[in-house]
């Protein structure tokens, strides 16, 4: 049993350990998709951790389990593990803990899925009210929709049509290219999925809001995602392009005043569009990026080390 309890020391050190050196970095402002593929390593590594300790604390509860996991498997191999010797009511309540959190995780999951769903139905059903199709206009094309709106708004309708959706007031505040660059950061949503990394991040943490790791995944993909968007327009359009369509969509709601505000994020992206901190060099990202994907290889090695011992 040395093994399971050594992979739920992993999951936890990882997820206490993780977020605190994450935050101390510098680099992930100047490089978000690179940071955005580290949390997801970071995560999977701890829900690896955790799925792979369920497993071998099964298997050494029950003997039907084993029976079936290491089926294939030479007698060294299950001996090495040393699950029959050590099982008993620690391991079944281990097994049975976690097997609950995995439920509790793919239940908020689904619930994520299904609550998004209606709420992208009943948009592009005011959509389709307020915004009917022009003769000849495809309906499965992606469309740009202005709306009548005092407000200066805008945002991205993903779907099987994606829609850019703008308001009037957006318009007559948008300048030059600024529009263009405002599609091209939805866009950069749309195509980097953004939106799956939203609901996973969210129904972890609230589901397991006492966890430093998910409740810092979530607050750090709403802000990554946000970067990493921005940079794709900026790459474009301009880095001052996008920033001063910021400052024309956010400028009336307090944003850049000094009291805080519920999106003080916005100014903080504008400064970093204007600041322009130069990108980490190519040997750099590529560095960062295989640390990242070597980290949920870790808890794969602890938990095949005594089978690949016994067969060596």
């Amino acid at each position: 049993m040395m093994v399971p309890a050594a992979l739920l020391m992993l999951g936890a050190l990882t997820a206490v350990l993780a977020p605190r050196l994450l935050a101390r970095a510098q680099w992930p402002e100047r490089e978000p998709v690179v940071a955005l593929w580290v949390w997801q390593c970071v995560v999977g590594a701890v829900l690896l951790c955790l799925g792979l300790s369920m497993l071998l604390s099964a298997a050494a509860a029950w003997q039907a389990v084993r029976g079936r996991l290491f089926a294939a498997a030479p007698r060294g191999v299950v001996d090495a593990y040393a699950l029959g010797a050590s099982g008993g009511p620690w391991a079944a309540g281990t097994a049975l803990a976690l097997a609950g959190g995995a439920l509790w995780t793919a239940a908020l999951l689904a619930r994520e899925v299904l609550r998004t769903r209606a709420g992208r139905r009943a948009q592009s059903a005011e959509l389709r009210e307020r915004a009917p199709l022009l003769p000849g206009e495809d309906p499965t094309g992606a469309r740009l929709v202005v709306l009548e709106g005092r407000r200066p708004e805008s945002w991205w309708l993903p779907g099987a049509a994606p829609q850019l959706v703008v308001t009037t007031a957006a318009l007559g505040r948008l300048k030059g290219s600024q529009l263009d660059a405002v599609l091209a950061h939805e866009q950069g949503h749309a195509a980097a999925r953004h939106d799956w990394l939203l609901h996973c991040s969210r129904a972890l943490a609230g589901g397991f809001p006492q966890v430093p790791v998910f409740a810092a995944f979530e607050a750090e993909m709403h802000r990554l995602v946000e970067l990493a968007a921005d940079d794709v327009a900026s790459r474009r359009y301009g880095r001052l392009t996008i920033a001063l369509a910021l400052v024309g969509l956010n400028e009336d709601r307090g944003v850049f005043g000094p009291c805080s505000h519920p999106q003080a994020h916005v100014q903080q992206r504008v400064r970093r569009l204007l600041a322009a901190a130069p990108r980490l060099s190519a040997t750099r990202r590529l560095r960062l990026t295989a640390l990242a994907t070597l980290v949920p290889a870790v808890p794969l090695l602890v938990a095949f080390v005594p089978g690949l011992s016994a067969l060596a």
